[in-house]
């Protein structure tokens, strides 16, 4: 079986008894075979473990076992999120030989519903330092041209779905780190609710913003995934109680009864391009074609939220990895190295005034959900060239994904069409805390209201590489 498939293509496909996991296992594995030495989507293949997984979905399947949404149906995780028995780098040498003894939860959780691992994705450095030429694994490349950068940090999860070489996967987010990725590649993902999915086995990055979340095709297949890897995990610290909405029940293709806000001034602050905003407005159109009311609302100003969660995220980072900075700094990529240098350089009040002022910016934002159900932006620019960055260029971006992060609200981006140069711009939907099912809501009736899922990227030839 060679068609590219969704998880909802493929879990209607099993149950009917039209198709095999084995099968689709082996029709992914030879397309990571004979496209992947061009994208760099991913750092490692497990080959032999997806056989294995693939086999014992089918077996389930003929038992008249069913273990839900995800069985029988390949994925593929970020590399920083941790493997029973199979490498985990975080794309650096640091880790180079690092085999875990126990599988993350959200792994754990993907295996135990039925899942078929793939392998694992290529990612910036400790899901911060890159792109980097200079850590274990050259970058990831853009599949709708190979020129072009799958932003980051869950570059390989983004370009190895938007590819077709894996239907879903599971990246992490700490300031748009699932959200850009999907947008650069045209695909979905979700940054969940903080503390909706577990984190425990996830290498850290900053411990107060991170979270772990779904990219695949569609809204409808990250709420597949959804259903089961959200809930309590007494092993994450950050992790809540909150019941668990049922996902793929709140996608009823329209928008009707929904509020939905635009902080206008974002875009001005964000430097949004003329042809973004133009692509934006036609989504805002669509969206009132599907029954929404778009209002005007009033948010704190970008470079407040970005002011506040760079000085805790670098005093975290240096925290994590302060040790191995001190005693191995040869061993870091120079982008990671520097970033990571900056914390030192951080006073204990000011990273104390930086987390008053993230109460202060998150009680602000829950403010304006009371009068919204979600909020809507452009999740950035279209993907540009992969090139060298100048290692301080993280820190002078005024990004409209990192709020949210700020926040703690889930927020999802979708493809919004496509530019003049055939790369993808891309929707934020961010809703109210816990309620991650109206942001999938509300992308699964646009994607449903708009052609562009009917288009996959095809990849072509792979340009000289920009570094050696």
């Amino acid at each position: 079986m060679s068609d590219v498939h969704t998880i909802a293509e493929l879990h209607r496909l099993y149950r009917s008894k039209s198709a095999s996991p084995v099968e689709v296992t082996k029709a992914c594995l030879e397309r990571i075979a004979s496209q992947d030495r061009e994208l760099r989507a991913f750092v490692l293949v497990t080959p032999e473990r997806a056989l294995d997984d693939a086999r014992q979905a089918e077996a389930d399947f003929v038992a008249g076992i069913d273990r839900g949404p995800m069985q029988g149906i390949p994925y593929c995780l970020k590399d920083i999120v941790e493997t029973a028995g199979i490498r985990t780098t975080g794309q650096s040498r640091l880790l180079a030989k690092h085999v875990p003894a126990s599988d993350a939860t959200v792994a754990a959780r993907l295996k135990a519903g039925g899942g078929i691992l793939l392998g694992k994705n290529t990612t910036w450095e400790f899901a911060h330092g890159g792109p980097s030429w200079d850590v274990f694994a050259p970058p990831a490349r853009n599949p709708w041209n190979l020129a072009h950068h799958p932003a980051g940090s869950s570059s390989g999860s983004a370009a190895a779905v938007a590819a077709g070489l894996a239907p879903a996967t599971i990246g992490t987010d700490t300031g748009g780190s699932i959200r850009l990725p999907a947008a650069a590649c045209g695909i979905a993902g979700l940054k969940p609710t903080y503390g909706r999915v577990s984190r425990k086995g996830v290498l850290p990055n900053c411990f107060s913003h991170d979270h772990a979340g779904p990219l695949a095709w569609t809204s409808q297949d990250c709420a597949m995934i959804m259903a089961v890897i959200a809930g309590h995990d007494p092993g994450d610290p950050g992790s809540s109680p909150a019941p668990v909405q049922d996902y793929q029940a709140a996608l009823d293709g329209t928008c009707l009864g929904l509020t939905i806000g635009v902080p206008w001034s974002w875009l001005d602050q964000a430097g949004t391009t003329a042809p973004t905003r133009r692509a934006f407005e036609v989504a805002l159109d669509v969206l009132r074609g599907i029954g929404a009311t778009i209002v005007p609302v009033t948010l704190p100003t970008l470079e407040a939220y970005s002011d506040s969660k760079k000085t805790i995220a670098m005093s975290e980072l240096f925290s994590i990895h302060e040790r191995d900075l001190r005693t191995r700094p040869e061993l870091f990529g120079a982008s990671l190295r520097y970033r990571i240098q900056c914390g030192a350089l951080i006073r204990a009040e000011d990273y104390v005034q930086a987390m008053r002022m993230r109460a202060e910016l998150a009680a602000a934002t829950q403010r304006v959900f009371a009068t919204v159900d979600a909020i809507v932006t452009p999740t950035g620019e279209p993907a540009g060239k992969l090139e060298p960055q100048p290692h301080s260029w993280l820190f002078t971006q005024k990004s409209m994904t990192t709020p949210f992060n700020s926040a703690g609200n889930p927020a999802h981006s979708i493809c919004m069409g496509f530019a003049g140069n055939g790369m993808p711009f891309a929707l934020q939907i961010a809703a109210r805390l816990f309620d991650d099912a109206t942001a999938l809501r509300i992308g699964d009736a646009y994607e449903k209201a708009t052609p562009w899922r009917a288009k996959r990227p095809a990849l072509e030839g792979v340009p000289a590489d920009p570094v050696g």
